[in-house]
């Protein structure tokens, strides 16, 4: 028996505009959030989704709630 489920897969669209309205460089907020300029690179150009705690630490070092750096799932 197969059990089916949908995984919801998060894409930060509104990263790089809340990098930007903050005034940090990438190196700066990756720097501040705890991982690599590259890593913040692919999830800017939403190339991988984020690891829970890593849009944890993104949503801390922007002074925001995780919900804010994507567009709401219809």
């Amino acid at each position: 028996m197969q059990t089916s489920y949908t995984e919801v897969v998060v894409l930060l669209t509104r990263l790089r505009a809340w990098r930007e309205r903050k005034g940090f460089s990438q190196e700066e907020l990756a720097e501040k959030a705890g991982i690599t300029r590259a890593a913040l690179s692919r999830l800017e150009n939403c190339h991988a989704p984020p690891r829970p705690g890593t849009l944890k630490r993104l949503a801390v070092a922007l002074e925001l709630k995780p919900e804010d750096l994507s567009d709401p799932i219809a």
